[in-house]
């Protein structure tokens, strides 16, 4: 292995022929399917005309509501929001992860310091890293973005971001709207749910990676929010399961679409009849890979429980608990799950839940 030293950018170490051993992953969690060897198992629906004609709404809306309930994930074209804006998003984005490091370390979030760019994850006390470089922004509500921590490199990046967000917001409330109607409820019944929807916009890169059978670029996971709509660029290398990680399949990028997937705020509130989407990214020692995610939440006070439970169902939740708690004990679970495996199961699981949000947050 290569002596061990300091990751500051993941792009410095391209080139290397071994990987950092604080990114190789158990065997089990190792990529057995690779970024480029694609299913067409997830399926790719058009939105044309969903809001023109009833007939063609109900088509859309059966197509999504399946794909919701059986891997809570699937691809959309025609969805309204212009090609050349997701483009100049992605130009620009690829412009900043090719930028020198100590360009990007300004804007670094280690140490506590306010930023909006780091390298593997925000977590404090990761077993093992990621190999990705992120920058992130929270985008709505207005009042809690704060663009003065995005980069200013390069030039309009941060003006097309908002612009960006604008069009992801409208479009995750009208395929909300749809997954209301197939429950039976008003269409504005699970952006309601959210209070205030918060948004947050996070842009992945993975570089070429010396050794990416032994490592991740994201591990495997559910999004703890409503809607995650995710631009892929043409490499490939995003992952999905739906039987508990034993076998996984490639979602492959389609030009011009959008990846979508719900998380475990849509779980819960429509009392588990739609997926949280179990996924993770895959590198490649080929090419770097762009991914752009913008995630939707409830605001943090915004009631979690079912909105609707059918005659002889169970609900899924025993109370509801507000989506702050709801997200504390995931993100805790989530980081110390691992601890746990690596410990022989000897930590106690009480106390996953225990950890209070900034002890878990870099």
């Amino acid at each position: 292995m290569t002596k061990e030293k300091v990751v500051t950018t993941l792009t410095e170490l391209e080139d290397e022929k071994c990987i950092n051993s604080s990114f190789i992953r158990d065997e089990d969690e190792r990529p057995k399917v690779a970024y480029n060897e694609f299913s067409d198992d997830i399926p790719v629906i058009s939105l044309l005309g969903i809001d023109d004609d009833e007939n063609e709404r109900a088509h859309i809306r059966r197509k999504i509501t399946e794909a919701c309930e059986t891997w809570g994930i699937f691809q959309v074209t025609d969805h309204g929001v212009d090609v050349k804006l997701i483009s100049e998003m992605a130009r620009l984005s690829t412009e900043f992860f090719n930028l020198p490091s100590h360009e990007k370390q300004r804007f670094d979030t280690s140490g506590g310091k306010p930023g909006s760019f780091f390298v593997s994850s925000p977590f404090k006390g990761e077993l093992v890293q990621n190999w990705r470089e992120t920058v992130t922004q929270c985008t709505y509500p207005i009042k809690s973005g704060d663009y003065t921590l995005w980069p200013d490199k390069p030039d309009g990046w941060r003006k097309v971001t908002k612009d960006y967000s604008d069009k992801m917001m409208g479009l995750s409330h009208g395929l909300l709207g749809l997954l209301s109607e197939a429950m039976g409820l008003e269409t504005e019944a699970l952006s309601k749910a959210c209070v205030e929807m918060d948004q947050r916009v996070m842009i992945n890169y993975y570089p070429k990676c010396p050794q990416p059978d032994l490592t991740l670029g994201l591990l495997r996971h559910t999004d703890p929010g409503t809607i995650t709509l995710l631009y892929q660029d043409q490499v490939g290398g995003l992952q999905a399961t739906r039987d508990d990680g034993v076998t996984w399949i490639t979602v492959p990028p389609v030009p011009g679409a959008l990846v979508v997937n719900l998380g475990d705020h849509a779980y819960y509130v429509s009392n588990g009849r739609f997926t949280s989407a179990e996924h993770r990214a895959v590198v490649n020692s080929n090419q770097g890979r762009l991914s752009i995610a913008t995630f939707q939440y409830p605001t943090a006070e915004a009631p979690v429980y079912p909105l609707t439970i059918s005659d002889g169902e169970k609900p899924v939740m025993e109370e509801a608990i507000t989506f702050a708690e709801m997200y504390r004990r995931k993100m805790s679970k989530d980081l110390e799950l691992p601890r746990l495996k690596k410990l022989d199961n000897k930590l106690d699981r009480s106390k996953l839940e225990a950890r209070p949000i900034n002890e878990i947050f870099i």
